[in-house]
């Protein structure tokens, strides 16, 4: 982030760095380019000022930095802004983001829904209030961890945490809330690499990396436990039911690579294939960190 810096202006409006006699030749109450200036324009501006604050906006990050903290006076709150948020994740738990409201929320608690209101002006809200939740529940890597272990702890701690809360990949990870424990995470995730020798920019680069791998494995592994409790059949067994393929319908002389890599054993899965995957990835981020410093 650029920073602005201002030249303070002396108090007095005079230069602190005139000799004794020059104030025969610059009164102070006499106009002089050092003297200071009334006009508005003249001052310098904070550029904080400039930055756009809608009110939405504005409500929505203070709820996550900075949530009200409950009544010590008068009469006690049925709810909590914590019983709020651990309910709207139980209901995304139950049956996915896309049918989370309000409405099952206030069910589940047992309240009305315009209730709620009074603890999150929304659902946008309550779902950033849901992911921070999560991933506060992160065990990142310590600082003082080498970069490779500490980069292998990130990606199996998202990567578990997407299996406990698959409603996350239903969002836009993109957009992922800026609060507390989700800036925790990626400066958890940038501090592993940040010291290796790459640049900052291949810091970024590698950790997005990392980050699409593990989010991408997570969807398909939470996509595949569908399906198996959809169909009543898991995995092995669907490929057990068209086994048929491969004697009356595959071609060996069309997909000669295929026949190749399958009669080598290409295709056995192995016995945890997220972590197989990840390994390969991280001896990839490992060469890039020796050529780094190579040329360092």
């Amino acid at each position: 982030m650029a920073s602005n810096t201002v030249a303070p202006v002396p108090s007095d409006g005079v230069d602190s760095a005139r000799t004794p006699d020059s104030s025969v030749d610059a009164p102070l109450d006499d106009p002089s380019p050092d003297a200071g200036s009334d006009d508005p324009q003249d001052v310098a501006e904070d550029p904080t000022d400039q930055i756009p604050r809608p009110d939405d906006v504005t409500r929505r990050l203070a709820l996550l930095w900075d949530p009200p903290a409950p009544p010590t006076r008068g009469r006690k709150a049925r709810l909590t802004l914590a019983e709020v948020v651990e309910a709207g994740t139980a209901v995304a738990q139950e049956v996915g983001l896309e049918a989370l409201s309000m409405r099952r929320v206030a069910a589940r608690l047992g309240v009305g829904a315009m209730s709620l209101y009074t603890y999150v002006p929304g659902r946008t809200e309550l779902v950033d209030l849901m992911i921070d939740r999560a991933f506060g529940e992160l065990d990142l890597p310590t600082a003082d961890a080498p970069w490779r272990e500490g980069l292998s702890r990130y990606a199996r701690e998202v990567w578990h945490l997407y299996q406990r809360h698959p409603w996350i990949l239903q969002t836009n990870m993109w957009r992922l809330p800026l609060s507390p424990h989700v800036l925790d995470a990626q400066e958890a995730g940038l501090r592993t690499l940040v010291d290796t020798g790459l640049s900052a920019e291949r810091v970024v680069e590698i950790l997005g990396l990392v980050d699409a791998f593990v989010r991408g494995l997570a969807r398909a592994a939470v996509a595949e436990t569908v399906e198996n409790d959809a169909s009543g059949m898991s995995s092995d067994e669907y490929w057990t039911s068209m086994s048929s393929f491969w004697a009356d319908w595959f071609d060996v002389e069309r997909y000669p690579v295929m026949t190749r890599i399958w009669e080598a054993g290409g295709f056995d899965t192995p016995t945890d294939p997220f972590d197989a995957s990840l390994d390969r990835l991280l001896d990839g981020v490992e060469m890039t960190i020796d050529r780094a410093r190579e040329q360092g």
